[in-house]
């Protein structure tokens, strides 16, 4: 890591973190779905929103030391594993030997630094220690860059879902562990 580098560390959520900062991450992360016109829940839910999917699962949150400005820890990433869900999620995510993740994002300001890449190595590991064989999710099915993302990253398709609360098509993608 260059001397200028700033720490980055993955840890669980806490009590203490901002929810409202956490919607905010999410926001920006899904602001490019949203320019395209598709309404994906993480891009436009409310605090008690974010607050409930946060605490449905494991959330993992990347974190950078903000030594600049000495004020702890800024929140630059999340990923949510083993959310559980009201609605009834896809077929694939049915099966035992699967689990999945999702409301994963990386604050466009630092995309392309390794937050994506270590926040989704935590889902596989924590699905490899709780016995998946495979780790899915869903994604936007039109969002081409993001799919493009996951597929160099070893997933593959597997199925399309709709949920009852976007406007879109999701594909559902699944990566042997």
């Amino acid at each position: 890591m260059p001397a200028d580098a700033t720490p980055i560390s993955i840890r669980l959520l806490s009590h203490r973190d901002s929810i409202p900062e956490i919607t905010g991450l999410l926001h920006r992360a899904y602001a490019g779905q949203v320019k395209m016109g598709l309404q994906p829940l993480a891009g436009r839910q409310d605090d008690e929103t974010t607050r409930r999917r946060c605490y449905a699962g494991e959330c993992y949150l990347a974190v950078e030391r903000d030594a600049a400005h000495h004020i702890g820890e800024r929140i630059v990433g999340i990923i949510l594993f083993h959310e559980e869900e009201a609605d009834q999620g896809p077929p694939w995510f049915q099966n035992s030997f699967v689990d999945s993740f999702s409301q994963f994002a990386v604050d466009p300001d630092i995309q392309g630094r390794g937050m994506g890449r270590l926040l989704l190595e935590k889902a596989e590991q924590r699905a490899s220690e709780c016995g998946a064989r495979e780790l899915g999710l869903s994604m936007a099915e039109p969002d081409s860059a993001l799919m493009e993302f996951y597929l160099k990253r070893g997933y593959r398709f597997i199925e399309f879902w709709q949920w009852p609360y976007t406007n879109y098509r999701s594909a559902i993608l699944s990566k042997t562990l």
